[in-house]
């Protein structure tokens, strides 16, 4: 049968494929045969989609698979199954259902619990199913079955122990499947399983849900700890591991990316350098997002690809200006150089986020944009972690070489009081600075460079603008004091004394 998900290959034999690839990267490349592990969440995280998925694998694999179900009936697994595309016809299905003759009165008993009666009933199912089908891989849903059962703590434990050396014996592969409606949290199969994986999920005030997973634990394996990010898509669950660029650090040599303005190359030290990230700040309207397109133009113009991250801007409306302004990117966003994505921070996770950005520097593109670091905080969960996810995510674009262009935005216009909503400078190997300021009735910009590690560069401020000919930069603007205040004065040069600023100016920009 065909899956609808890429699978992992392991060349070690003694691992199963979840039949989740991110989840398998998480699990350092799956789970070790012959193990009980148990699947937790509350009903809805896709814990029997998660079964599904694992037993689809062993059937891809040529495997004999069981899911034996204590709640749900054929039916409605072949409706979930078929909700993702999936022909499920290979899984064989047990139920092991109370029948409707327990509805009548004549059925209640009044000597012995149902503990002592159901229970072993429904083990006896369990057991001659697995020695019917002899499967190599199993899925029981669902524990709070049993748990309610059993009725005391200790008859459950010695049923899952007794669960356990069972399936041993056979060589099983078993997913216990848990829905947390009989005690919450069974700290009685954690202790006895294998390995424990938690699926979360939790509404926010606006937006989607946010679903995490998370190993609780894996005996003997170095599994990769923390939250991670995962949703259910058509096709199954698609989990998104938590980005550690520590553990991929590579070093090379770093060549600068021009913009193709001499001007500014002249600020910029030469140019940015491959492996770096670079802020670009200041107010709204002075030009950040056409200035970052600037240095993807450049890079299509020299036969290299980018990729721009839009969480404002509809993508129809970049291209645009960008026609206005004398910019071709649509040209190599039509040939595939250039990739644009619009991003909805109220249904994007940042793990899925981060995955997607890294897919791209996989795929050897040579520039990211993220416009605007203000809608990338927007996506995330909580405003504390966005240092820790910008600097996992900066660091692992800069081992691949990826220079990376960040559009912050500033509240304010004019004068020393303007303050940006998160303050990403410091994370950033390169900060360029856009400001306004007035002079004899108009609004002007400048540009000017506060912070670069890959080189020297220019401590000058540069006159700034845009038009149908495209972007500006002019010569230092030098004898004027108070340009980043908004409101410059000139004080004179030792060279020509223009008569008044508008000379001043005019001598600057040529």
């Amino acid at each position: 049968m065909t899956l609808t998900s890429p699978l992992t290959s392991r060349a070690d034999a003694t691992f199963l494929s979840t039949g989740i690839p991110g989840l398998d990267t998480i699990l350092s490349g799956g789970l070790v045969k012959g193990r009980i592990y148990l699947i937790e969440g509350e009903p809805g995280t896709g814990k029997t989609t998660t079964g599904l998925q694992f037993l689809l694998e062993g059937i891809r694999h040529g495997e004999s698979v069981v899911y034996i179900t204590l709640a749900e009936t054929a039916v409605e697994l072949q409706g979930v199954a078929a909700s993702h595309g999936w022909e499920v016809g290979g899984i064989h299905v047990e139920e092991v259902l109370r029948s409707e003759s327990m509805l009548s009165p004549e059925a209640e008993y009044t000597m012995f619990h149902p503990s002592e009666v159901e229970l072993g009933a429904t083990t006896q199912l369990i057991l001659s199913a697995i020695d019917r089908r002899k499967p190599t891989r199993v899925v029981i849903d669902s524990l709070s079955e049993l748990q309610l059962l059993a009725d005391t703590p200790l008859r459950y434990r010695r049923q899952v122990l007794a669960l356990k050396q069972f399936f041993a014996k056979r060589s099983c592969t078993v997913m216990l499947l848990d829905d947390r409606t009989a005690a919450g949290i069974d700290l009685q199969v954690r202790s006895i399983a294998h390995g424990v994986i938690t699926l979360d999920q939790s509404v926010k005030d606006y937006g989607a849900e946010r679903r995490r997973i998370r190993v609780v634990k894996y005996r003997g394996i170095a599994f990769r700890g923390g939250m991670h990010d995962y949703d259910i898509q058509h096709g199954g669950l698609c989990v998104y591991p938590r980005l550690v660029a520590a553990e991929s650090r590579v070093m090379g040599p770093r060549k600068q990316l021009i913009s193709g303005l001499g001007e500014l190359d002249a600020l910029l030290g030469g140019g940015l350098e491959e492996g770096t990230s670079t802020l670009i700040a200041g107010p709204p309207g002075t030009g950040k997002s056409s200035l970052a397109a600037q240095f993807v133009a450049a890079a299509a113009g020299r036969g290299e690809t980018s990729a721009m991250f839009l969480f404002e801007e509809a993508a129809n409306n970049l291209l645009n200006r960008a026609d206005g302004l004398g910019m071709d990117i649509r040209e190599p966003y039509e040939s595939g150089l250039l990739t644009i994505q619009q991003v909805d921070p109220a249904e994007l996770s940042p793990g899925e986020f981060a995955s997607v950005v890294c897919g791209a520097a996989d795929r050897g593109v040579k520039i990211v944009v993220i416009d605007s670091i203000n809608g990338y905080l927007n996506a995330m969960p909580d405003e504390r972690f966005l240092a820790t996810h910008l600097h996992e995510l900066l660091t692992y674009l800069g081992q691949r070489g990826v220079a990376t262009i960040l559009v912050g935005v500033q509240q304010g216009m004019l004068g020393g009081q303007m303050s940006t909503t998160v303050d990403a400078s410091y994370i950033a190997d390169n900060v360029v600075m856009l400001r306004y300021f007035e002079h004899d009735g108009e609004v002007r910009q400048a540009v000017s460079v506060f912070k670069k590690r890959g080189s020297l560069h220019e401590r000058t401020i540069r006159q700034f603008s845009m038009s149908r000919k495209g972007i500006q930069v002019g010569e230092p603007l030098r004898g004027f004091r108070g340009i980043l205040t908004g409101v410059p004065v000139y004080i004179g040069t030792d060279g020509p004394n223009p008569n008044d600023l508008e000379a001043g100016f005019a001598s600057g920009i040529r």
